[in-house]
Formats: C-alpha cells, structure tokens, sequence
C-alpha cells in the first residue's frame, strides 16, 4: 500500500490537499501503519481519480461530496446527478458567453492601441466610468 507522498506522486495531489481531503471528510480516515503513517489501497487511489475527474469537470468540493454520496446508489441518484450536471453545464455555458465578450472587447481594445500613437488607449479605456 503506497504511503502518502507515494499517493501524492502518483495522482499529482500534494501531500497537504491528500491531508485536507480526509481532515474535510471527502475521504474517509485513511488507514495507518503501525508507525501512524497513512497507507493508501486501491479504493482510496480511486476515491482520488474520482475527485479529480470532478473537478476537472469543474464541480466544487462540496458538490463532489454529494457525488460521492451518490456513487453508493448510482440508479436511485442518477435525477439527481443529472441535475447538478445539468447546472454546471448551464454555468459554464453562461461563463463561455462572458469570455467571448472579454475576447471581443479586449480584441478592440487591442486594435485600437494598435492604431493609435499617442498615449494608451486602454488604459484611457479603463479608466473611463461605466
């Protein structure tokens, strides 16, 4: 069983969020070796890659917590996960338009520095009230 900065190798965590995610509860109390060290099995190393492939996914730590909670009764959750992805899809849609709108107003502004040559047509930009 590896131990904690062999877990931390592995999955890419630091040994600190390894330590957070039990101390929050998203892992159970991870098994100790006779030296109170932490030992990781194959359950826990799961646990993790399903942690974070949920954030990737962009869920937060306590909606991944109601996905873990979901995991033990996938048919009976599965209205209720479709939900919650349903509302992240939805959040990252509304986020997607925003950027689009960042994108367009920084290209402008981009090209209107770009064709000026005298002083800073983006920081006059910024600095003018909405």
């Amino acid at each position: 069983m590896p131990s904690i900065g062999e877990t931390a190798q592995q999955t890419g965590l630091s040994v600190d969020t390894l330590r957070y995610y039990e101390k929050i509860g998203l892992m159970p109390r991870i098994a100790r070796d006779n030296g109170g060290r932490r030992r990781y099995e194959a359950r826990d190393l799961g646990r993790l890659r399903f942690i974070q492939r949920a954030q990737r996914c962009n869920f937060s730590l306590s909606e991944i917590r109601q996905l873990l909670e979901f995991r033990s009764c996938r048919d009976a959750a599965r209205p209720e996960v479709a939900r919650l992805t349903e509302e992240k899809l939805q959040d990252i849609q509304c986020r997607m338009v925003d950027l689009e709108r960042l994108q367009q107003e920084l290209g402008q502004l981009l090209g209107l520095c770009h064709g000026s040559d005298r002083g800073c047509p983006i920081i006059d930009n910024l600095d003018t009230p909405d």
